[in-house]
């Protein structure tokens, strides 16, 4: 399992429908080896964005379009977001 140092991590984070029955989920991917510290995290951004979510298969996936909430979280706490797909 990795430390998590959040300035020297990157993320990817695109919007996803596909299979989800026309339902829009925000999806973070490329994520370190941590689920300890990723369904933390998960909660957290559930929290912010006042919405449903999981993590797993090593990705979090929030239920809505909250990329700019969550990319303004993620970056406060030191992370670096890209943003991946249209």
């Amino acid at each position: 399992m990795e430390r998590i140092e959040p300035k020297n991590v990157s993320i990817k984070m695109r919007i996803e429908k596909n299979g989800r029955g026309g339902k829009t989920v925000t999806v973070l991917f490329s994520l370190p080896n941590n689920p300890t510290y990723f369904t933390d995290l998960t909660k957290k951004l559930k929290s912010h964005c006042g919405s449903g979510g999981t993590f797993k298969d090593g990705r979090v996936e929030i239920q809505g379009d909250h990329k700019i909430r969550i990319k303004a979280y993620l970056e406060a706490i030191g992370f670096k977001v890209i943003q991946a797909g249209a």
